[in-house]
């Protein structure tokens, strides 16, 4: 049975025709699929049958351990867009709820080859030298935080230093207990600083900044 309803799946086929170059989605799930894996790689199936431009590579996270390492996935359901490289664009847990449009519009993005990000900012993330990760913590009913996560997408795209991902906290609790967080969206760059709420690109850059001691 199809996840997206008849009228959605216009919209986001509509939504793409935006999309000027080749998208690359990468997930990761494993032969017995976890309770979201299946979910997510049925979404994504569905999602790429709407623009040609899309294409879908699902790999085991056991049996392609290798390119897991490689592209530093640790958890699964994983779900990685790329386009002539890789951006350091995550998604960990079903993009589902609110979380959707971050998926959909992180697909445009990279097939438009724009994060979309102004000058004042590009001038702050061009000082970003070592890596920073950057995990936007989730929930799918949360409706401020598909800002931090398209903020977190942005960055990546625009830093080759930088990458961010969306974590589903219900999906991945012991990440939610290590860090501590209370409520979402938090996001915790480099295990050193975390942004609470859907604060302005600026607040980002910020802390981004902070956690590399600049």
């Amino acid at each position: 049975m199809a996840l997206l309803k008849d009228g959605d799946r216009r919209k986001v086929a509509e939504y793409f025709g935006a999309i000027e170059h080749p998208v690359r989605i990468v997930m990761f799930t494993q032969s017995m699929e976890c309770d979201y894996c299946q979910m997510t790689r049925e979404l994504l199936q569905e999602l790429g049958a709407l623009n040609s431009f899309i294409t879908l590579e699902i790999l085991d996270f056991v049996s392609d351990a290798d390119q897991a390492e490689a592209f530093g996935v640790d958890k699964i359901p994983a779900t990685l867009i790329l386009g002539d490289k890789d951006y350091g664009i995550r998604f960990y847990g079903v993009p589902a709820g609110y979380e959707f449009m971050s998926l959909v519009e992180a697909i445009v993005d990279v097939g438009k080859r724009d994060h979309g990000l102004p000058d004042a900012i590009l001038a702050q993330l061009e000082r970003v030298d070592r890596p920073v990760r950057m995990q936007a913590m989730v929930s799918p009913t949360c409706p401020y935080c598909p800002r931090a996560v398209r903020t977190a997408h942005r960055f990546a795209m625009a830093s080759d230093f930088i990458t961010g991902d969306m974590v589903e906290i219900t999906e991945f609790p012991q990440l939610a207990v290590k860090y501590g967080v209370q409520g979402v969206p938090n996001t915790i760059i480099n295990d050193a600083e975390s942004v609470v709420g859907g604060l302005p690109e600026k607040d980002f850059a910020k802390a981004v900044l902070k956690s590399i001691r600049k």
